[in-house]
Formats: structure tokens, sequence, C-alpha cells
């Protein structure tokens, strides 16, 4: 379920209004926007694999793709032991893609980047 996002992102180099799948991409978005960070959201789908008919049987689309820096951000609310799919792809992409620079963030990542910088992300 996508959580509609109303605030007006300054950094934000989307055409259209980001809907995050869950509150740590949101906040994400919102330290990204606090340091002036551009940014846009899942604004590619790379194809892990094809079937025998050449359909894409298996697809990753990163969270966050920062431009200046040329780097995918990944973001999982999922619980440590629960990860290894989302590891497994990340595997995939790096071996097909040796190019793509990705990063992986766990939702706890995000909070202590918060914390740290006492970040209201609430609002």
């Amino acid at each position: 379920m996508a959580v509609e996002e109303t605030a007006d992102f300054q950094a934000y180099c989307g055409a259209t209004v980001p809907r995050f799948q869950n509150d740590a991409e949101r906040e994400c978005a919102k330290i990204l926007d606090f340091y002036r960070v551009p940014w846009t959201y899942e604004p590619h789908t790379f194809v892990l694999e094809r079937d025998e008919d050449g359909r894409v049987a298996e697809a990753f689309t990163p969270d966050f793709y920062l431009p200046e820096q040329d780097l995918f951000l990944e973001i999982t609310v999922m619980k440590q032991r629960l990860v290894t799919r989302k590891n497994r792809k990340l595997r995939k992409l790096r071996e097909r893609y040796p190019g793509v620079q990705i990063k992986l963030f766990y939702k706890r990542d995000i909070e202590r980047l918060a914390q740290r910088f006492r970040l209201d992300l609430a609002s």
C-alpha cells in the first residue's frame, strides 16, 4: 500500500508526486531534502532475469536515485533476518550491472540518522 506524501520537497527531481511504500522511505526523503541532496523516487527498474520467451521474470526497482552521486538507495523496513531475498536481488543487480552503485539502508539506519541530526521526521 503506497503512502501518499503531500510535503513539498525542495530537492526532489521527479516529475510526479512520490508515493512512498512506507514511512522509512518518507523519512529518507526528508533527510535527503533536509540536506538539499537532489533525488528521484523509483526512477529505474533493472531487469534481473528473463524467461525463455524473453519476458521479464525478475526485476528490481531501487527506492531512490541521487543523480549528483550517481547512486541508488534501497530502503528496507524488513527485519534483519528477513532480508535474504532483497540481498540476493542486490547481488544479482551488481553482477548484471557492475557499473551501478547501490547502497542498502535498513530502517534502523534511517532512524539513527534522524536521531543523530535531531530531525523532526513526523512532520
